[in-house]
């Protein structure tokens, strides 16, 4: 049981911490917020590694799944 409590005691700490410095609770991210976040990051991997013909495979195999 005292085991619980001071788990309870960081939690809090960290979320007065980030509060603080004006952010946001983790899961309340706007989904277009982190698209944006993301894509270059997706786009960097794809030119570094190749794999823009892989991508373009698979979304022509879903697009034939599909029907389209």
């Amino acid at each position: 049981m005292a085991d619980t409590a001071s788990r309870t005691m960081i939690r809090t700490h960290g979320r007065r911490a980030s509060a603080a410095f004006g952010s946001r609770p983790s899961g309340t991210r706007h989904p277009l917020v982190a698209t944006a976040m993301v894509l270059p990051l997706a786009a960097l991997l794809v030119v570094l590694f190749g794999g823009w013909e892989a991508v373009v495979t698979q979304a022509s195999s879903v697009g034939v799944m599909l029907g389209r």
